[in-house]
């Protein structure tokens, strides 16, 4: 009640900080670097990691850097990986669902997707989220035959330095009400899981653009993510 009251009174305020901070942010590029490949040895595992800028690594310099490049050399220490990477920046649920219904059907075993802020941002509505990702997940399954799916949760809005308050603390809000749906989702969901990376609140895990994680970020939740992946397929 009282989000919807801040909403309503202090739209203005937002739309004028909104327009700051896309005038004033630094727009840092997505990283260079292999966006597939095989590495490793051992029982093989086929990994697609597919979401926004953060997927795509945006805050690091090379893709080794990145969530992906952690991903693979975590995984890789006991298997042998085949991984491809899907992501752009600004991508919201939509536009990721449009992306992967034109996609080629292919075969994969685990699936880490990475998307939400620019849905907290673009002010996708409740509804629409839960159905986008819900079509995401079925996508998966149907398409690409995916046996687990790992949906990171929307990072904590709240803390990003570049955002000015009150801006900060709404998006924060918004951010984790699309989290609770998201958890809500995964559960009702077979083989899908939530995953909440522990990111500290220390703006030395945040990009140089204030927004984006930085490259401690990266390693922390790269690593993260692959160690359920690995107990969840049983090398660990």
């Amino acid at each position: 009640m009282i989000y919807h009251l801040v909403t309503l009174l202090l739209a203005p305020l937002f739309i004028v900080q909104g327009l700051y901070v896309r005038r004033v942010t630094p727009k840092l590029p997505e990283p260079v670097g292999a966006r597939s490949g095989t590495s490793g040895s051992g029982p093989r595992t086929r990994l697609l990691i597919v979401g926004d800028s953060a997927a795509a690594g945006v805050g690091v310099d090379t893709q080794e850097q990145a969530l992906s490049g952690r991903l693979v050399t975590t995984l890789s220490s006991t298997q042998e990986v085949s991984w491809k990477l899907l992501a752009l920046t600004g991508d919201d649920s939509g536009e990721l669902l449009v992306r992967l219904k034109s996609e080629a059907k292919e075969a994969l075993d685990t699936v880490v997707v990475s998307v939400g802020v620019n849905d907290v941002t673009g002010r996708t509505g409740s509804e629409a989220w839960a159905r986008n990702l819900q079509n995401m997940i079925d996508i998966l399954k149907t398409n690409f035959s995916a046996q687990r799916i790992f949906l990171s949760s929307i990072p904590p809005m709240h803390i990003f330095p570049a955002l000015p308050q009150p801006l900060r603390w709404w998006l924060g809000v918004r951010a984790k009400k699309l989290n609770a749906i998201m958890k809500k989702i995964a559960e009702a969901n077979a083989k899908c899981f939530l995953v909440q990376a522990p990111f500290p609140i220390d703006n030395q895990y945040i990009a140089a653009d204030g927004f984006h994680p930085g490259e401690p970020a990266y390693a922390l939740w790269g690593n993260h993510v692959a160690e359920l992946i690995q107990v969840a397929i049983g090398t660990k």
